[in-house]
């Protein structure tokens, strides 16, 4: 790509460059804490664009969390996909994605050669275990983070409680469970409007510009 006298890339204007600058800079970041799936990384994620950068509200990043979680491939991808789109149209999704994908190409190369060289040795599979254990806290932190936004009423919790049991208790696809749940949703609220009933499809009183409460991390 050319960078042209004008100050444009590709015909974009600056600021849209400057920002599609940020994005990638910003999953650049994100992309090494992909140890253990996409879902291990969303806490970092959501520090990034909803508590640091305030680019969304917790609210929305539960929702993108959700569709990216519907949607084909890897769970973090699709959520820079999503975020990059929402940030900057098609360039912002692709500079996303450049972003996250690149330190994770790098980093499994060199952890694929360094795990041939030294497989054989106990500290290495002691350091894998380690790491076993981080991943799973890192999960049930984006579960909670996800549920403080997700379930806040009687409905939502139901939902939550009946879509855990039938996975933990059945052989049932995943898929198969988020449609169902998206099924009770719209009975739910078709329902409440038919009663004449409020609807609320977020927490009440949730904050609007959440705060970094985390200590700040470098990578």
């Amino acid at each position: 790509m050319i960078v042209h006298i004008g100050g444009d890339l590709v015909g974009l204007p600056i600021d849209t460059i400057k920002e599609l600058g940020r994005l990638f800079w910003t999953f650049l970041k994100v992309g090494p804490s992909s140890f253990g799936g996409g879902y291990a990384m969303m806490p970092v994620i959501e520090r990034e664009c909803v508590e640091k950068r305030q680019w969304l509200k917790e609210e929305e990043m539960a929702e993108i969390l959700s569709l990216a979680s519907t949607a084909p491939g890897g769970v973090g991808v699709n959520t820079a996909a999503f975020v990059g789109y929402r940030k900057a149209g098609i360039w912002g999704a692709v500079a996303a994605i450049a972003g996250m994908t690149l330190p994770t190409f790098v980093i499994v190369i060199m952890l694929s050669l360094a795990y041939l060289t030294w497989r054989d040795e106990p500290k290495v599979a002691a350091a894998l275990k380690g790491v076993h254990a981080a991943v799973i806290a890192l999960i049930l932190m984006a579960a909670y983070r996800m549920a403080k936004a997700a379930i806040f009423d009687v409905a939502t919790t139901c939902v939550t409680v009946a879509a855990l049991l039938l996975l933990i208790m059945t052989d049932i696809n995943p898929f198969y469970v988020i449609l169902l749940g998206a099924a009770v949703g719209i009975i739910v609220v078709k329902g409440k409007q038919w009663f004449g009933i409020e609807v609320s499809t977020e927490r009440k009183g949730a904050a609007t510009s959440p705060q970094l409460l985390e200590p700040e991390y470098f990578i």
